[in-house]
């Protein structure tokens, strides 16, 4: 999730479609297919996009559908009729499964709660207990107004657990695209937070940052030559 973008989101495609990569889509100057490395992981993860959510060149949902094989599902879509219809299986069991989105965490939480940069609740509000592990996650993947729109839209989400970030560090983007507020991470990278979280290796997650920081490396130099569109082209607020 995210607040309004810079520029470079939901701009027109500036590349001519064959200097485009065929398999992430993503202008080849900085297709990062040839440095990814499946990660193995028992966690999964839902994807649910906003229909609207249409960035082709910063969007981080292909590098993880690529770095998750398997494990990482992407649903397109503004409702659906429960978690059952969009995981698309019958036996969905919403306990075991959290939600990535801001809580107003009503229930007190420790200092050292506050400083985990995850942090599980019920859906009661409270601290789920130490060492419960999840069997998924369901990221929302567009703009900040976006993804609201997706939470209003699909009741059974307050059916889920509860996953709140409390990243140590702001998204990776920088000045490519401008972030309301500090857990507005790349969802890419809040997939990331969350998998350490869930008992994952420390190692996924920098596996992931990695591929992540050097597409944005290579994404600045390649726009730095290039004009930028005007303010109206950009994103929503």
């Amino acid at each position: 999730m995210r607040g309004r973008d810079n520029w470079a989101k939901d701009a027109p495609a500036m590349t001519d479609p064959d200097e485009r990569c065929a398999r992430c889509d993503k202008p080849k100057a900085f297709c990062m297919c040839e440095l990814l490395t499946p990660q193995r992981v028992r966690t999964r993860v839902l994807v649910a996009q906003h229909p609207r959510e249409q960035d082709r060149d910063l969007g981080t949902v292909p590098l993880l559908r690529a770095l998750l094989p398997g494990r990482c599902e992407v649903r397109v879509g503004l409702s659906w009729a429960s978690f059952a219809h969009c995981l698309g299986e019958e036996d969905a069991d919403t306990k075991r499964w959290a939600i990535l989105y801001p809580h107003s965490l009503h229930k007190a939480l420790t200092a050292a709660q506050m400083k985990q940069p995850v942090v599980f609740l019920d859906r009661h509000g409270d601290p789920m207990e130490p060492g419960a592990r999840l069997e998924g996650v369901v990221l929302l993947d567009g703009t900040w107004s976006q993804a609201k729109a997706l939470w209003w839209r699909n009741p059974w989400m307050l059916k889920l657990q509860r996953a709140v970030l409390h990243p140590k560090e702001p998204s990776i983007y920088g000045r490519l695209r401008r972030e309301p507020r500090r857990e507005a991470l790349s969802t890419l990278e809040s997939a990331a937070e969350v998998l350490v979280a869930n008992g994952e290796p420390e190692a996924v997650r920098g596996e992931m940052r990695r591929v992540f920081r050097t597409m944005v490396q290579r994404a600045r130099e390649f726009y730095k030559e290039r004009p930028a569109p005007t303010p109206e082209e950009g994103g929503e607020e």
